[in-house]
């Protein structure tokens, strides 16, 4: 959320009614959270061919990881990975001899012959990978972890789609709705007032998945907008096999936008950052909110649907 933002709270009346969005300061913490940080130090472990000894060779001390190159060593030859090395100020934790620069070649060539599986390999992933393609696979590997999409407030976990709908619902309180189309309210008194501002998010269920709904205030340039847009739980590839709609109207007026719902992949300032969803001028939301125009009843009415 930008800064100066608050959150909104919602209150559901029916299935055909309405869910009104109310503004609403509030602060959103993790308490006790049992659910994987995206700090999670995720470890490759070498394949089940590998020997012991070997492993135990390039297990770094530190954080007790398989070592990558480059592998840093102290003039005893005591060795740690290259991370590790930052985190112990380049003093050796065996022999607090400084480390300086000096590289282990042999171990590096060693690491670099080893098939090591998917360090996801907790979260599902059971492919085996030489050293260099292993490290390719991993920055597109389906089963590595999602993070969270709430907007509200900067959270750092992350963990498998189930994990972050349990989540969303008992740690960010979001309200879960079963079914393909909606009708939301979105209110706040003095609408003018309002700078930037992030609505309390909406998970769907439907067609065994999950879309988050996002709508929120900010400045586009000079010019003060409204926008909402959805987001898939899950990957790019499952998301283009979705679309839908949303929109905006009053007396006869409205406003459109179609498109594909974008993958929680992309972090919710990326995408809101591309206007890829529907953006309302704050006047034009205020014309469709009725009265003297100066409290938002902003009406979104939105449809998603399975491509063939």
């Amino acid at each position: 959320m930008a800064p100066g933002g608050g959150f909104c709270k919602e209150v559901t009346e029916s299935h055909i009614s309405y869910a009104v969005y109310d503004m609403a300061t509030s602060s959103v913490e993790l308490r006790g959270s049992s659910c994987r940080k995206a700090t999670t130090s995720f470890g490759g472990n070498l394949a089940p061919t590998a020997n012991n000894e070997v492993h135990e060779l390039l297990e770094c001390p530190v954080c007790m990881n398989l070592m990558y190159p480059p592998i840093y060593q102290c003039p005893n030859g005591h060795t740690v990975c290259s991370n590790c090395k930052v985190r112990v100020r380049k003093s050796c934790p065996t022999c607090c001899h400084e480390f300086g620069n000096i590289r282990c070649l042999a171990l590096e060539k060693v690491a670099e012959s080893l098939d090591l599986s998917c360090r996801y390999q907790i979260f599902g992933c059971l492919d085996i990978f030489p050293y260099y393609s292993k490290l390719k696979h991993e920055k597109n590997c389906k089963y590595r972890p999602f993070n969270c999409p709430y907007a509200g407030a900067e959270c750092s976990v992350a963990g498998d789609i189930p994990l972050l709908v349990r989540h969303l619902k008992n740690h960010h309180k979001v309200d879960l709705h079963d079914g393909s189309t909606f009708n939301h309210r979105y209110v706040k008194a003095n609408a003018q007032e309002v700078e930037n501002a992030t609505w309390m998010l909406t998970v769907f269920n439907c067609f065994g998945q999950q879309f988050c709904l996002h709508f929120e205030a900010f400045h586009l340039g000079m010019a003060p907008v409204y926008m909402a847009f959805l987001r898939f739980m899950g990957d790019e590839e499952e998301a283009r096999q979705f679309s839908y709609s949303l929109e905006v109207g009053r007396n006869g007026r409205k406003l459109t936008w179609q498109g594909i719902p974008r993958s929680i992949r992309d972090s919710h300032k990326k995408v809101r950052d591309s206007q890829d969803g529907l953006i309302i001028q704050r006047n034009l939301a205020l014309f469709f909110s009725g009265g003297d125009r100066q409290e938002l009843k902003l009406k979104v009415a939105g449809r998603i649907w399975k491509e063939q």
